[in-house]
Formats: structure tokens, sequence, C-alpha cells
């Protein structure tokens, strides 16, 4: 498998740099937050994230928040998952991420709030309508068990 290459251009010079968590393996990648955010409960805002990327061609990005946002900052992201295609790659086109505040929160300039990774694009697919399917029921939505 060869390496796919991320064209980055950070908008502040003393941004960290990003890099992968736990090694070489890792799916999810931190972003941070480039600026100190004050929000009121019920405010909107979408939080600069300090870099412009290009992804390579047949690939996109999905934004996720990190498992710690809401419990930190009390905010959610109001999309639940980012999608950013490789077109999106201009020298304004700074990742964000769209957060709704739960309750008054502060997000400290440099703190990690969201997490991405790449993706290859969806392959052509198509549909075949069927009579009746031929998997084993698993007793529908919510019935695999709490344990």
């Amino acid at each position: 498998m060869d390496e796919k290459v991320i064209e980055i251009k950070y908008l502040d010079p003393n941004m960290p740099k990003l890099e992968k968590v736990g090694g070489k393996k890792s799916d999810w990648i931190d972003l941070r937050s480039a600026e100190e955010v004050h929000l009121r409960a019920g405010q909107f805002k979408l939080v600069g994230l300090g870099v412009c990327m290009k992804i390579p061609d047949g690939y996109e990005a999905l934004l996720a928040p990190r498992s710690s946002t809401f419990k930190h900052y009390n905010v959610i992201q109001t999309n639940s998952v980012g999608v950013v295609d490789e077109t999106y790659c201009g020298p304004d086109d700074e990742w964000k991420l769209p957060v709704y505040a739960l309750k008054d929160a502060v997000i400290p300039k440099y703190d990690r709030i969201c997490q991405f990774r790449i993706i290859e694009h969806q392959p052509e697919i198509s549909f075949k309508e069927v009579d009746e399917m031929s998997g084993v029921n698993r007793g529908g939505f919510g019935h695999t068990g709490s344990k």
C-alpha cells in the first residue's frame, strides 16, 4: 500500500503540527481550535481549525468530535460528522468545526477538539430489488442486547 500525501497549510505559525496518535497505524488525527472560543448556552459557531488541506484525489475526510469534546467543552458538532472532499483545498478553505453549546463554554486556543480520517470515495454501486432478504434475522433495530 503506497502512502497518501496530504498537503497542509498552517494558518498560524504557532499552531502545533498535526501528528498521528499512537504511531503509524492510527486511523484518526486530532485537530485543534485555532482560537479561544467563548460561547453562551444555545450559541452556534464555526470554530476555525487553523489549517487548509488538500487530500488526495479520490478520497474524502470525515470530521468528528473527539470522545471527550462534549465532556470538556459542553459543545456538540451540529452536523454529527463533517465531510470534506478533495476539492475543498483553496488558500482560504480553512477547515472548521460547527459547534452548538449546550451550556456556557470556553474552548482554549490550541486545544484538541475534533479528529479526522480520510477514506476512499464510495465505489460505483447499484440497487437490486428483492422480494425476500437472504440474511439471518437479528430481530430489528435495537435488539442485539445491552451487554
